[in-house]
């Protein structure tokens, strides 16, 4: 049982290994964070184990990986200690994920209402009626004009913008404490990027979730996140406010910033960033 005062989601010394016949690779190494209800980016390259992060909360990693922690809890329960019948009570219901591109993610043979609706019947079976309701009003809460029309679309009929707010309405009918979003706007142009996040961010706001927001966009996550975690081979090299994500310290940090081009600034030539090899040992990174 948590109080108000307990943080949403602790995690402390969280480690994924995969272990194959080529050898052992350590993805995630003593990654530590508490969530609060709040917005938290993880941010960095690809392969910084970001996502891997992610995924081993919900435990959706495949059976190679192996994942410890010291302390995996969310709402007072220890996620990895649970059984696949217990996780699945709290995967999609207590904490959903939503993922980068809705074409590869929605299911092309039923319509989108429906798949929304089947949402909320996983964790409610037999409200079939009161599952429709509820999927026309979660489709409004993400700004959909006209839910009752976009319910018997199928996927191929709806904008990659529309996909994601399905996507989002989705992920939070079964009325989730936390939400994982991986790359979540990567496949969206700007204007419909700001209006999904603008969206995200009411719901953290109205109904006080959890959001892990996971992504490479480092100007993105700047103005939309309260804090920010920096990834580099499986570790968590810096933690700040997304605010204060111009004044990171470490070299890593810096040269992701250095990388990116600014408009309105000339250069002759970006950055290229920097990979000391001091940096995969662990723990010397911070």
């Amino acid at each position: 049982m948590t109080t108000s005062t307990d943080p949403l989601l602790s995690v402390k010394n969280l480690r994924v290994r995969y272990v194959s016949s080529r050898g052992v690779m350590d993805a995630v190494r003593g990654v530590s964070f508490d969530l609060g209800r709040e917005k938290l980016a993880i941010v960095g390259e690809s392969g910084s184990g970001k996502s891997t992060v992610g995924r081993a909360l919900l435990k959706l990693l495949p059976g190679s990986a192996k994942v410890t922690a010291d302390t995996c809890r969310f709402e007072g329960t220890h996620l990895l200690d649970l059984s696949p019948k217990a996780m699945r009570k709290v995967r999609g219901h207590r904490i959903s994920m939503i993922l980068q591109d809705p074409k590869y993610s929605l299911n092309p043979l039923m319509t989108v209402g429906e798949q929304v609706a089947e949402a909320y019947r996983v964790h409610h079976p037999g409200a079939r009626a009161e599952a429709r309701e509820r999927a026309l009003a979660q489709l409004a809460a993400v700004k959909i004009r006209d839910p009752e029309h976009v319910y018997g679309l199928y996927p191929h009929e709806i904008s990659g913008g529309m996909g994601q707010r399905v996507m989002i309405a989705m992920m939070l009918i079964p009325d989730p404490a936390l939400i994982i979003a991986d790359e979540p706007t990567s496949a969206l142009d700007v204007t419909v990027r700001m209006q999904v996040l603008a969206i995200l961010d009411d719901l953290v706001k109205e109904r006080g979730l959890g959001l892990i927001f996971i992504s490479h966009d480092l100007n993105l996550v700047k103005s939309f996140c309260d804090r920010v975690l920096i990834m580099y081979a499986g570790q968590v090299v810096e933690e700040l406010k997304g605010s204060e994500l111009d004044e990171a310290k470490h070299p890593y940090s810096r040269g992701l910033l250095a990388s990116l081009p600014r408009l309105g600034e000339r250069r002759e030539r970006l950055s290229v960033l920097e990979r000391k090899p001091e940096w995969l040992i662990e723990g010397a990174s911070r």
